[in-house]
């Protein structure tokens, strides 16, 4: 199964499927998320933070979980008893934090981060694009795995995860408004979500329509 070594303790890939406290063997291989007010980075005060940490089964499902409470609900047209709709389909975070996980540079010993701003969201991935792969390129549908073990595992409905090359094609129809940064000096690589600037007339807050 490709999952341990010759000795019979786990490889890498093992460790992050697997293992009971991935964080304990290779704590570099975390999330780390954190909200916070205005545009810029550089601010000292947080909305919400949180170290995602287990086998990449559970840090998806905490990440997605993260990055659902932090997006703001419309009205979207429906009843003002309903509890709305995200800005954003959830869709395109799923196949986001699916992409960082599974392709991500494992031999680069730095976490996962997750920045969730006013205007935008970013998911910065260690790791640049490998190989001959372009940003154009994964645009329009091409794939290179990084990590077959990984994608092979995923595959078999533990995540979300077809390995045909189509998510990112798929999560720009459902929000086109993306851009992708590979950072070939800074060895990372950053999807960025930027969000649409909503009126507080279609925010909905516990299933109640506020006006402006």
């Amino acid at each position: 199964m490709n999952l341990a070594c010759e000795g019979g303790t786990l490889n890498l890939a093992g460790v992050l499927l697997f293992a009971e406290k991935p964080e304990w063997i290779k704590p570099q291989f975390i999330v780390k998320a954190i909200t916070l007010p205005g545009a810029d980075i550089s601010t000292s005060a947080y909305l919400d933070s949180e170290d995602l940490c287990g086998t990449i089964k559970k840090i998806y499902d905490d990440a997605l979980a993260f990055i659902m409470r932090n997006l703001k609900k419309i009205q979207a047209g429906q009843n003002v008893n309903t509890v709305g709709v995200p800005e954003i389909p959830q869709v395109v975070f799923e196949e986001l934090m699916v992409n960082a996980l599974i392709h991500r540079d494992y031999f680069v010993s730095a976490v996962t981060r997750i920045f969730i701003f006013d205007d935008r969201f970013e998911i910065i991935s260690p790791g640049n694009l490998p190989n001959n792969l372009t940003v154009a390129k994964a645009r329009t549908g091409n794939s290179d795995i990084r990590n077959p073990i990984l994608a092979s595992f995923a595959a078999k409905k533990m995540l979300p995860y077809r390995g045909l090359g189509s998510g990112i094609r798929r999560i720009l129809e459902a929000w086109p408004d993306i851009d992708f940064v590979d950072d070939r000096d800074g060895c990372t690589f950053t999807v960025i979500v930027h969000r649409k600037n909503i009126s507080y007339s279609k925010i909905m807050v516990l299933g109640v329509s506020y006006q402006e």
